[in-house]
C-alpha cells in the first residue's frame, strides 16, 4: 500500500475529504441553505449585492440591526467552487432580532479563481466592512466578528491570519471574535487529495494559505467546531487549529457538535438553545 498522507492511501484520503459521502441528504441540505436564506430575506429587509470591489463577484448582502450594532460577517462554504453569498443569508433574521447586523460575503469560485485570489477578495470585503460598514449599514466598526463553514471556515482562518492588516492600514485587532465550522486549516492534504483538481494548489500555495501556519500576533476569542458525523480528517482539521490557538494562550472553545454533520451544523446558529448559538452570542456580547 502506498501512503499519500499520514496513514491514508489515495482512495482513503479522497474519501476523508469528501463531505458528501458522509451525508445521505447532502443535496437537500444544500437546497435548505437557499430556502432558509429566502425566508430570512423575507423577514428582514437587507441591501443585496453591495459592491466591495471592482469584479462582478465582489459583492456582499447586508442586513442592519440598527446604528452602532456589532456585525457578523459570514463566509460561505462550497469547497471554494460553489454557492454564493445568497446561500449564506439564512441567519440574518435570527441575528438581527438579537441586535447583530449581518454581512454575507461573495467571492469568485475555483478553478477560475485561485485560492490566493479568493483569500484576497474576502480580505477586501472585511476591509470594506471596517471602512464603509457604518455608512452603509450603521454597524460599529469596533465590533466585527467573522465566521464561516468548511471552505468558509478556512477563509475565516485566513482573515485571522497575521501580517496582512498592517499592510492595509487596518487595526491588528480588527476582528474581535470568530467561529470556524468544519474548517480546513492545513491545506497540505487538500493538495494531495482529489480536491486539488479545482483547488490547484502547489506546495508553496498550500502552505501560504494554511491558517494553522499563519497565526496572528494576538488572538481574539475563537470558537472551533465540527459535526459528530464528520470524517476523522475534518475533525482533526478543527483540532489542530484549536490546539494552535490554545497553545498561544488565546481563548478558544473547541468542541464536536452532537448529531450534526458537515452541512447542517451551521443551522445551529439560528437555534437559541444550541451550544453554538449560546457561545456565539456570548462572544458577540448580546
Amino acid at each position: 500500500m502506498t501512503y499519500v498522507y499520514r496513514d491514508y492511501d489515495q482512495k482513503k484520503l479522497n474519501k476523508e475529504y469528501s463531505a458528501r459521502e458522509t451525508v445521505s441528504n447532502a443535496d437537500a441540505l444544500i437546497r435548505a441553505y437557499s430556502e432558509k436564506s429566502d425566508q430570512a430575506r423575507r423577514r428582514v429587509p437587507g441591501k443585496l449585492d453591495i459592491a466591495y470591489g471592482q469584479h462582478k463577484d465582489e459583492v456582499v448582502d447586508g442586513f442592519s440591526a440598527g446604528l452602532n450594532t456589532p456585525v457578523f460577517i459570514f463566509i460561505h462554504g462550497g469547497y471554494w467552487r460553489m454557492l454564493s453569498q445568497r446561500e449564506g443569508d439564512f441567519m440574518a433574521s435570527a441575528f438581527v432580532q438579537k441586535g447583530i447586523s449581518v454581512v454575507s460575503v461573495n467571492y469568485s469560485l475555483a478553478p477560475e479563481a485561485s485560492i490566493d485570489t479568493i483569500v484576497r477578495q474576502c480580505r477586501d470585503a472585511l476591509e470594506w466592512v471596517w471602512r464603509e460598514g457604518t455608512k452603509e449599514l450603521g454597524i460599529d466598526p469596533n465590533r466585527i466578528f467573522v465566521g464561516g463553514s468548511s471552505a468558509g471556515g478556512h477563509l475565516t482562518g485566513m482573515m485571522l491570519a497575521g501580517g496582512w492588516r498592517e499592510e492595509r492600514g487596518l487595526p491588528e485587532d480588527l476582528i474581535k471574535g470568530a467561529i470556524s465550522f468544519s474548517g480546513l486549516h492545513d491545506l497540505e492534504p487538500i493538495r494531495l487529495a482529489n480536491i486539488n483538481e479545482w483547488a490547484l494548489l502547489d506546495e508553496e500555495s498550500a502552505y501560504r494559505n494554511s491558517p494553522v501556519y499563519h497565526l496572528p500576533e494576538n488572538g481574539c476569542s475563537l470558537i472551533v467546531t465540527c459535526g459528530e458525523h464528520e470524517t476523522d480528517e475534518f475533525k482533526r482539521q478543527s483540532k489542530i487549529y484549536a490546539e494552535a490557538w490554545l497553545g498561544r494562550g488565546w481563548p478558544c472553545s473547541h468542541f464536536v457538535t452532537p448529531d450534526r454533520n458537515h452541512f447542517d451544523i451551521v443551522f445551529d446558529m439560528c437555534e437559541p438553545s444550541s451550544r453554538i448559538a449560546r457561545e456565539l452570542f456570548l462572544m458577540i456580547g448580546v
